[in-house]
């Protein structure tokens, strides 16, 4: 993957609060607060379209925060992107007129039109489930013998081995989290979300390098107050969730809605209300790899009783090599989806 470096440093250097002069951005014009805008993207319809919008939205540091599309019978396809700007900069003629010159690049003469417009009164759509469909997707954990359509393949199930243990002997003021893991993509933000969300404080860490598929995680953690965590029952839910988060960090699963086959992938929302990043890019990619056309797309919100969850839907359309009704085809999606969100 191609890592824009010098973008990276810009914008990390522009969000450290300790950095006194402005770097790369003029803070006389940024937007005080990120603004939602809504692109509007009228083509016509062709294998990877949805997988090659993402991907100049994502190179163009342009974040989803929704989005629906939707094929019509003619052939063409209506996709509204609610997104905000990484640059804070989409406010702009300039950069709206970049982005759209650069989908028309990459869609030629596939794209109709392309305009933007801001998304006053944005707010996060809530996906409608069926319970029975919620049940299989927010299951709470894979079981060694589960055989449903999460289930891990074998290869990946020998690699699931996670092992976290806390130790408060070796440092008088802070709580030693040691974890052994496989090496997965998002495994930091996995890492450090649950210590968010655990309202934990990180002093130190080291990430050793990676040995034969597993990587070995040093954290010297503290309370909010400034303690350490000595509370048995505390540490043993910090090393649950934190298994949990590891072991089956997304969900994946494919069910029949109607005459219909619908591709679901969820993941858990941050405290602070954010979603994971670059799903929806590596779910469009897995299934422009597969050969597999999107009907229609959908990201929303699902709350269950212990979190909300970010939802993204796809209703797939059948191909020879993939029959959607036959449960092998089906794993194999899975397994597919699943590997490109996790680097495997």
């Amino acid at each position: 993957m191609n890592v824009p470096w010098m973008s990276l440093k810009e914008r990390l250097f522009s969000l450290c609060p300790s950095n006194p002069i402005p770097f790369y951005f003029d803070v006389g014009t940024r937007p005080t607060v990120s603004q939602t805008y809504l692109l509007k993207l009228f083509s016509v319809d062709r294998k990877g379209l949805l997988h090659d919008v993402t991907h100049v939205l994502s190179e163009l540091e342009l974040l989803i925060q929704r989005v629906k599309v939707s094929t019509t019978p003619d052939g063409r396809v209506m996709d509204l992107f609610f997104i905000t700007d990484g640059m804070e900069l989409l406010h702009t003629k300039k950069r709206q007129d970049e982005t759209c010159e650069r989908l028309n690049d990459v869609l030629g003469d596939s794209c109709i039109s392309c305009e933007f417009q801001l998304a006053d009164g944005f707010q996060q759509g809530f996906s409608s489930l069926p319970p029975s469909v919620a049940e299989e997707l927010f299951h709470p954990e894979i079981t060694e013998g589960e055989v449903g359509s999460q289930a891990l393949s074998p290869d990946m199930r020998k690699l699931k081995k996670v092992n976290v243990v806390i130790d408060n002997s070796l440092s008088p003021s802070q709580t030693l989290l040691q974890i052994h893991c496989v090496d997965q993509k998002g495994l930091l933000y996995d890492i450090l979300r649950t210590m968010k969300d655990c309202d934990i404080k990180i002093a130190y860490g080291r990430f050793l390098s990676e040995k034969k598929g597993y990587r070995e995680i040093d954290l010297f953690l503290q309370q909010a107050d400034g303690k350490k965590i000595v509370d048995p029952e505390k540490q043993n839910t910090i090393c649950s969730q934190l298994r949990l988060e590891m072991l089956h960090p997304l969900r994946v699963i494919i069910v029949s809605r109607g005459p219909d086959t619908e591709l679901l992938v969820a993941n858990p929302v941050e405290l602070s209300g954010k979603g994971r990043p670059r799903v929806f890019y590596d779910v469009t990619l897995a299934l422009k790899v597969l050969g597999i056309c999107i009907f229609s797309a959908e990201i929303g919100r699902h709350t269950t009783a212990e979190r909300q969850w970010e939802v993204y839907r796809f209703l797939l359309e059948e191909t020879r090599e993939y029959p959607l009704a036959n449960k092998q085809a089906r794993s194999k999606i899975i397994d597919r989806v699943r590997r490109t969100l996790m680097g495997w």
